[in-house]
């Protein structure tokens, strides 16, 4: 997936490190190996160019984020959709690595756009997926979180009980240190060629994701647009949201979920965490500085 992964956990001696380290990076390979855009030969790049109307065979863990993926959108009014492969390559991000170009970024702007929901169809039955119509997937916003749920699935089947495990920025944890005290994540601080810590999440038995607009943009027209995308603006999201950080027990969920508040923005993206009960630390810019807005179990944090 282009970056790091971890695994921190208790266990009794006599583990066979050797056997867990393995099956770590079995759980993370499967992941990149099934759901990258930038492996030609994984099986979401083979459903990008398969053509509309045909079915493809893909495995399971595969078909559980496509469907997890499209009732998000659902959930989100369409703030979260996996349907924006033509957008992240348009502006640079996609495994082309081209220059945004502004004509095609308008022309994109204006195109007749599907969601993921419109053009899916998923047989659960005999495992296998098609597009009813041309589109491009992209899974950047929530494959990362599901491999994390592997990580810890794999210290789960080795029958360790406290950990923190994490891709990234997505972490998940179990259980407590011997200490007793909680797993502490550290919040960044949303500012660009930077790493400094905002703030600090304590978790037990919870995920934890992020999304932000410091870490990947490019520059056009003089402006800077991050690389998360709204799909139904059909360009990058733009509002006054820095970052934003979900809890939730998957962290599959987190991350989507992340990624969708961003786009939502600090009113809409506020209202609708609050409507589902949810808990979230939305970060806006202030001028020069940071405000924060925390939502806990659904109720507005003073």
């Amino acid at each position: 997936m282009g970056t790091r992964y971890s695994a921190v956990f208790f266990a009794e001696a006599g583990l066979d490190e050797t056997a867990v380290g393995a099956a770590l990076f079995a759980a993370v390979d499967k992941v990149d190996c099934q759901m990258s855009t930038w492996k030609p030969d994984s099986d979401l790049s083979r459903l990008n160019a398969l053509p509309p109307r045909q079915w493809l065979a893909v495995p399971e863990e595969l078909l559980t984020v496509l469907d997890t993926a499209m009732r998000i959108g659902e959930q989100s009014e369409g703030a979260f959709d996996i349907g924006v492969g033509d957008l992240v390559n348009a502006w640079g991000f996609g495994p082309s690595g081209s220059v945004p170009d502004e004509h095609q970024t308008r022309v994109l702007e204006k195109h007749l756009r599907y969601s993921a929901s419109d053009a899916l169809e998923i047989d659960h039955e005999h495992k296998r997926v098609r597009k009813r119509m041309p589109i491009a997937l992209d899974l950047s916003g929530i494959a990362k979180g599901y491999g994390v749920d592997g990580l810890a699935c794999c210290l789960d089947s080795f029958g360790i009980t406290r950990y923190l495990v994490g891709i990234d920025g997505e972490m998940r944890a179990k259980g407590m240190k011997p200490d007793g005290k909680a797993w502490a994540v550290a919040i960044e601080k949303p500012v660009p060629h930077v790493r400094e810590v905002m703030g600090v999440m304590e978790l037990i038995d919870a995920a934890i994701a992020t999304s932000g607009d410091y870490r990947h943009w490019v520059d056009l027209d003089g402006r800077r647009h991050a690389h998360t995308m709204d799909p139904i603006g059909r360009q990058p999201a733009c509002n006054r949201l820095a970052a934003v950080s979900v809890v939730m027990p998957s962290c599959m969920l987190a991350d989507a979920w992340a990624t969708a508040f961003l786009v939502l923005g600090e009113t809409a993206g506020v209202e609708l965490a609050q409507k589902r009960g949810m808990s979230v630390l939305f970060v806006l810019h202030d001028g020069e500085t940071f405000q924060e807005i925390v939502i806990l179990d659904g109720q507005h944090q003073i």
